[in-house]
Protein backbone atom coordinates (compact mmCIF):
# COMPACT_ATOMS: atom_id res chain seq x y z
CA UNK A 1 0.00 0.00 0.00
CA UNK A 2 1.15 3.39 -1.17
CA UNK A 3 -0.44 6.48 0.23
CA UNK A 4 -0.72 9.87 -1.90
CA UNK A 5 -1.76 12.99 0.58
CA UNK A 6 -2.80 16.03 -1.95
CA UNK A 7 -3.23 19.60 -0.33
CA UNK A 8 -4.58 22.22 -1.87
CA UNK A 9 -2.81 25.54 -1.32
CA UNK A 10 -3.77 27.70 1.66
CA UNK A 11 -6.06 30.94 1.07
CA UNK A 12 -4.01 33.12 -1.73
CA UNK A 13 -3.94 36.98 -1.47
CA UNK A 14 -7.69 38.71 -0.85
CA UNK A 15 -7.02 40.68 -4.51
CA UNK A 16 -7.07 37.98 -6.64
CA UNK A 17 -10.67 37.00 -5.49
CA UNK A 18 -13.17 37.01 -8.76
CA UNK A 19 -10.42 36.91 -10.82
CA UNK A 20 -8.24 34.52 -13.13
CA UNK A 21 -4.90 33.54 -11.44
CA UNK A 22 -3.93 29.86 -12.96
CA UNK A 23 -0.57 30.92 -13.93
CA UNK A 24 -0.16 33.72 -12.34
CA UNK A 25 2.51 33.40 -9.19
CA UNK A 26 0.31 34.93 -6.75
CA UNK A 27 0.94 34.56 -2.79
CA UNK A 28 -1.02 33.36 0.21
CA UNK A 29 -2.78 36.05 2.18
CA UNK A 30 -2.12 36.26 5.72
CA UNK A 31 -4.66 33.90 6.56
CA UNK A 32 -3.27 31.70 4.36
CA UNK A 33 -0.32 31.90 5.79
CA UNK A 34 -1.50 31.04 9.50
CA UNK A 35 -3.31 28.14 7.78
CA UNK A 36 -0.45 26.50 6.03
CA UNK A 37 1.72 26.79 9.67
CA UNK A 38 -1.62 24.53 11.19
CA UNK A 39 -1.21 22.07 8.38
CA UNK A 40 2.32 21.84 9.22
CA UNK A 41 1.45 20.19 12.58
CA UNK A 42 -1.35 17.24 10.84
CA UNK A 43 0.36 16.75 7.21
CA UNK A 44 4.02 15.13 7.64
CA UNK A 45 5.88 13.36 5.25
CA UNK A 46 9.79 12.62 3.74
CA UNK A 47 8.91 13.75 0.62
CA UNK A 48 7.04 16.46 -0.43
CA UNK A 49 6.30 18.05 -3.82
CA UNK A 50 5.09 20.82 -4.67
CA UNK A 51 3.54 23.25 -8.04
CA UNK A 52 6.07 25.81 -9.01
CA UNK A 53 3.49 28.47 -8.50
CA UNK A 54 4.17 30.48 -5.24
CA UNK A 55 1.10 30.24 -2.91
CA UNK A 56 1.93 26.21 -3.39
CA UNK A 57 5.38 26.82 -2.62
CA UNK A 58 4.53 29.25 0.06
CA UNK A 59 2.08 26.22 1.59
CA UNK A 60 4.37 23.33 1.20
CA UNK A 61 7.61 25.43 2.67
CA UNK A 62 5.32 25.04 6.25
CA UNK A 63 5.20 21.27 5.55
CA UNK A 64 9.07 20.66 4.50
CA UNK A 65 12.74 22.69 4.48
CA UNK A 66 13.47 21.48 0.82
CA UNK A 67 10.13 20.01 -1.27
CA UNK A 68 10.47 19.23 -5.10
CA UNK A 69 9.25 21.11 -7.17
CA UNK A 70 7.27 19.54 -10.26
CA UNK A 71 5.75 21.55 -13.24
CA UNK A 72 3.29 19.25 -13.68
CA UNK A 73 1.16 20.26 -10.69
CA UNK A 74 0.30 23.79 -11.73
CA UNK A 75 -2.82 24.94 -12.32
CA UNK A 76 -4.94 25.50 -15.51
CA UNK A 77 -3.56 28.41 -17.38
CA UNK A 78 -6.12 30.84 -18.21
CA UNK A 79 -3.56 32.50 -20.96
CA UNK A 80 -5.02 35.75 -22.34
CA UNK A 81 -7.48 35.72 -19.62
CA UNK A 82 -4.94 35.70 -16.72
CA UNK A 83 -5.69 38.40 -13.91
CA UNK A 84 -8.78 39.81 -15.35
CA UNK A 85 -12.01 39.47 -13.43
CA UNK A 86 -14.76 37.33 -14.28
CA UNK A 87 -16.88 40.28 -14.70
CA UNK A 88 -14.41 41.93 -17.48
CA UNK A 89 -14.02 38.18 -19.04
CA UNK A 90 -18.47 38.05 -19.15
CA UNK A 91 -18.25 41.45 -21.02
CA UNK A 92 -15.40 41.46 -23.41
CA UNK A 93 -16.13 37.40 -23.90
CA UNK A 94 -19.88 36.79 -23.79
CA UNK A 95 -19.68 34.23 -26.07
CA UNK A 96 -16.79 32.23 -24.34
CA UNK A 97 -17.75 32.68 -20.98
CA UNK A 98 -21.15 31.54 -21.11
CA UNK A 99 -19.40 27.89 -23.11
CA UNK A 100 -16.87 28.55 -20.07
CA UNK A 101 -19.88 28.21 -17.23
CA UNK A 102 -22.11 25.76 -18.96
CA UNK A 103 -19.21 23.54 -20.01
CA UNK A 104 -15.96 24.23 -18.08
CA UNK A 105 -14.06 21.00 -19.14
CA UNK A 106 -14.49 21.87 -22.75
CA UNK A 107 -13.11 25.03 -23.30
CA UNK A 108 -9.46 25.89 -24.53
CA UNK A 109 -8.66 29.45 -23.02
CA UNK A 110 -7.18 32.22 -26.09
CA UNK A 111 -3.20 31.84 -25.33
CA UNK A 112 -3.44 29.27 -22.44
CA UNK A 113 -4.83 25.46 -21.74
CA UNK A 114 -8.09 23.02 -22.11
CA UNK A 115 -9.06 21.06 -18.96
CA UNK A 116 -7.84 17.68 -21.20
CA UNK A 117 -4.40 19.86 -21.24
CA UNK A 118 -4.12 19.73 -17.39
CA UNK A 119 -5.54 16.78 -16.53
CA UNK A 120 -3.12 14.84 -18.90
CA UNK A 121 -0.41 16.56 -17.19
CA UNK A 122 -1.50 16.21 -13.54
CA UNK A 123 -2.71 12.38 -14.09
CA UNK A 124 1.17 12.29 -15.58
CA UNK A 125 3.02 13.31 -12.56
CA UNK A 126 0.84 12.38 -9.70
CA UNK A 127 1.20 8.45 -11.54
CA UNK A 128 5.32 9.82 -11.21
CA UNK A 129 5.51 10.68 -7.67
CA UNK A 130 2.97 8.10 -6.41
CA UNK A 131 5.30 5.29 -8.39
CA UNK A 132 8.09 6.88 -5.98
CA UNK A 133 6.08 5.77 -2.66
CA UNK A 134 4.15 7.97 -0.07
CA UNK A 135 4.18 11.81 -0.16
CA UNK A 136 2.87 14.79 -0.04
CA UNK A 137 1.45 16.68 -3.05
CA UNK A 138 1.14 20.55 -2.53
CA UNK A 139 -1.34 21.74 -5.60
CA UNK A 140 -4.15 23.40 -6.94
CA UNK A 141 -7.96 22.52 -7.36
CA UNK A 142 -7.75 21.78 -10.70
CA UNK A 143 -4.87 19.22 -10.44
CA UNK A 144 -6.50 17.51 -7.46
CA UNK A 145 -9.97 17.11 -9.05
CA UNK A 146 -8.23 15.54 -11.84
CA UNK A 147 -6.57 12.73 -9.75
CA UNK A 148 -9.89 12.40 -7.82
CA UNK A 149 -12.06 11.77 -10.77
CA UNK A 150 -9.82 9.50 -12.74
CA UNK A 151 -9.33 7.55 -9.98
CA UNK A 152 -13.14 7.56 -8.78
CA UNK A 153 -13.95 7.01 -12.63
CA UNK A 154 -16.06 10.48 -12.46
CA UNK A 155 -16.71 12.21 -15.96
CA UNK A 156 -15.04 15.34 -16.39
CA UNK A 157 -18.00 17.42 -16.65
CA UNK A 158 -18.90 16.53 -13.12
CA UNK A 159 -15.62 17.52 -11.56
CA UNK A 160 -16.57 20.69 -9.78
CA UNK A 161 -19.44 18.73 -8.05
CA UNK A 162 -16.11 17.89 -5.99
CA UNK A 163 -15.34 20.59 -3.27
CA UNK A 164 -11.61 20.96 -2.75
CA UNK A 165 -11.29 24.07 -0.39
CA UNK A 166 -7.88 26.26 0.32
CA UNK A 167 -5.60 23.87 2.49
CA UNK A 168 -7.80 20.61 2.54
CA UNK A 169 -6.26 17.64 2.78
CA UNK A 170 -7.28 14.37 0.78
CA UNK A 171 -5.85 11.07 1.32
CA UNK A 172 -5.69 8.36 -1.36
CA UNK A 173 -3.62 5.10 -0.82
CA UNK A 174 -3.18 2.19 -3.83
CA UNK A 175 -4.05 -1.28 -2.47
CA UNK A 176 -3.31 -4.19 -4.92
CA UNK A 177 -2.83 -1.14 -7.31
CA UNK A 178 -6.66 0.26 -6.79
CA UNK A 179 -6.62 3.74 -5.89
CA UNK A 180 -8.67 4.15 -2.31
CA UNK A 181 -10.25 7.84 -1.91
CA UNK A 182 -10.04 7.52 2.14
CA UNK A 183 -10.87 11.34 2.41
CA UNK A 184 -11.83 14.34 1.20
CA UNK A 185 -11.02 18.23 2.36
CA UNK A 186 -9.91 16.83 6.02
Amino acid sequence: MTRLVLVRHCEPEEDMRGRCYGSLDVGLSNEGRAHARELAARVCAETVWTSPRLRARETAAQLASSPLVDEDLRELDFGEFEGRTFDEIAASEPELYRAWMETPTRVRFPGGESYADLKTRALRSLDRIWGGGDAVVVTHGGVIRAGLAAWLGIPDELIFRIDVRYGGVTVVERVAGTPIVRMVNA
